[in-house]
């Protein structure tokens, strides 16, 4: 089951999430919401040109984009066992990105495994760059 009918449309040749066994493993995740290629917090000026972008509002909307492919394909946010997660300026937003992420998993038996990565570019489906995506194992 690789269904969704809350998350963002993939930009690209994949599975929202494939299941295997009792695990779940979710497809890395963006900040676009479905049925539009506009990107939560970034700011363009009058000729559609990025000029800033909000990591917080980023982050907690992939984080809604996670919990939207979990909950429809049979698990649960505290199901979650890993997260890898991928910033595009991690001088920049290393800070508020992990006080964001503490919010959503805080330290504790469940809190699952990280890793993030800084990258140059992820793939956007819109006018704008995206600033972070995360990929997830969780259990069902």
């Amino acid at each position: 089951m690789t269904i969704t009918s809350r998350a963002p449309e993939p930009v690209g040749a994949y599975p929202y999430c494939r299941r295997i066994g009792n695990l779940l493993f979710l497809s890395g995740q963006g900040p676009r919401q479905r049925g539009s290629k506009d990107i939560p917090g970034v700011r363009l000026d009058a000729t559609g040109k990025m000029i800033g972008y909000d990591i917080e509002a980023q982050v907690r909307a992939v984080f809604a984009n996670v919990l939207h492919v979990l909950e429809e394909n049979g698990s649960r946010w505290e199901n979650i066992v890993d997260v890898t997660s991928f910033l595009i300026d991690m001088d920049r937003d290393f800070s508020a990105y992990n006080r964001v992420y503490a919010e959503y998993f805080p330290e504790g038996p469940t809190q699952p495994c990280r890793t993030t990565i800084a990258i140059t570019a992820l793939p956007t489906g819109g006018n704008a760059p995206i600033a972070y995506e995360a990929k997830v194992i969780a259990t069902i």
